[in-house]
């Protein structure tokens, strides 16, 4: 069965390989690993991967209840709180030297949603009310410094005065905001109230979710818009697959958390629609392209795209049983994982992305400041959590 397949990917493969990252001398995990995978010890160490680390190694335990993967998340649980917070301003820097010293001291949104969804895993894990108490001191300034009137900005120096937004712009547009910092604030703030139930979270998704059905959905072309204007003009014609086919699940778990039967009615009517356009257009034979922009797509085949689709089409039939074939095309998906996307090198991992042909792109990192086992570790878990042969 493919869901033993997974499982054994995840128990044999991905923990054995990132607990090979842990720095024991340093603290937190090795920042870098290059296509010929040499191990860069002395590499930055990036606050997004940390924090994923942390909610990977939290997660891993809460599934298979192996007190050593607690030991992992613990082990980055006292990085982030020791290297990456601003004990002065609050937040998670960017990143950090190897030895924990602030290198690029930027306060971004994004980085600090992954640290309150990390933080809120890491909690339900360990039973810490210090890591609940750090999650909560970062909603507090993602709630105060970073939104206005119309959401969520993005970029601020170390003391969150606004920043310009190279980090999260792609494609060749500068935006003040963006769906993809959108989706993850609600996606930390989704785990956060799972564990901890607290109404002023629940105030902040509903806010959100009316935001993604008003503002960010567009119904004409059965898309998330991507990137935005600080008025929330969109910037670009861009359908993001991978993001898409991820905010049809995310959103959904959020839904469902909140347990709201007016929101569910409101919202699963997109989210349905969000996976149907995605099966439709952007599939190959057995894969997910990467994205679409004005009528061109990119054909490349990322990691975390693939991991995500999985979980989506999933997800799409479990919300609708009629769709069997998001099941057949999720089968299809994880063989071609296997037979393209995981690196089956010794001390490797997955590969960062393939051309169209399935070959690897070795300019690509095996570990970075964004390659890192959140996504197809997360596959992983919710395969096994949801339990759906396919």
């Amino acid at each position: 069965m493919r869901i033993d397949e997974i499982k054994q990917e995840l128990t044999n493969h991905i923990i054995p390989f990132w607990k090979g990252f842990k720095d024991e001398e340093q603290g937190g995990y090795y920042g870098e690993m290059d296509y010929s995978l040499k191990l860069y010890k002395h590499a930055d160490k990036g606050g997004i991967l940390n924090s994923r680390i942390l909610w990977f190694f939290s997660n891993a335990y809460l599934t298979l209840k192996e007190k050593e993967c607690l030991d992992y998340a613990t082990h980055s649980y006292e990085f982030l709180k020791n290297a990456f917070y601003d004990k002065e301003y609050g937040g998670i820097y960017w990143s950090v030297t190897y030895d924990g010293k602030a290198k690029d001291d930027t306060k971004h949104t994004y980085n600090q949603a992954f640290a309150i969804y990390a933080l809120a895993s890491y909690y339900d894990a360990s039973k810490n009310r210090e890591a609940l108490q750090l999650a909560y001191d970062m909603v507090d300034i993602v709630e105060n410094k970073c939104r206005d009137d119309l959401g969520y900005l993005e970029a601020f120096d170390r003391s969150f005065q606004p920043a310009s937004n190279e980090k999260l712009s792609e494609n060749g547009v500068m935006a003040s905001r963006t769906m993809n910092t959108l989706l993850h604030v609600y996606e930390a703030y989704t785990e956060l109230y799972r564990v901890d139930k607290n109404p002023e979270i629940a105030k902040s998704m509903f806010w959100m979710l009316d935001f993604f059905a008003d503002k960010v959905y567009n119904p004409a072309k059965r898309r998330l818009e991507v990137f935005f204007d600080r008025q929330m003009n969109s910037l670009i014609d861009l359908n993001s697959y991978g993001h898409d086919i991820e905010a049809s699940w995310l959103i959904d778990r959020g839904v469902e958390i909140l347990g709201d039967p007016n929101y569910m009615e409101r919202i699963t009517p997109i989210t349905r629609e969000l996976a149907a356009h995605i099966h439709e257009v952007a599939m190959d034979e057995a894969s997910l392209y990467n994205e679409c922009e004005a009528g061109k797509v990119d054909t490349k085949k990322v990691w975390w795209v693939q991991a995500e689709a999985i979980l989506g089409f999933i997800n799409g039939y479990q919300k609708d049983s009629s769709r069997t074939e998001y099941l057949i095309t999720a089968g299809k998906i994880w063989d071609y994982i296997k037979n393209y996307m995981i690196d089956h090198r010794e001390g490797s991992e997955w590969f960062n992305e393939l051309k169209k042909d399935g070959q690897p792109i070795k300019s690509k990192e095996i570990v970075g400041p964004w390659k890192c086992p959140y996504h197809n570790g997360r596959m992983c878990f919710e395969v096994m959590n949801r339990n759906v042969a396919f």
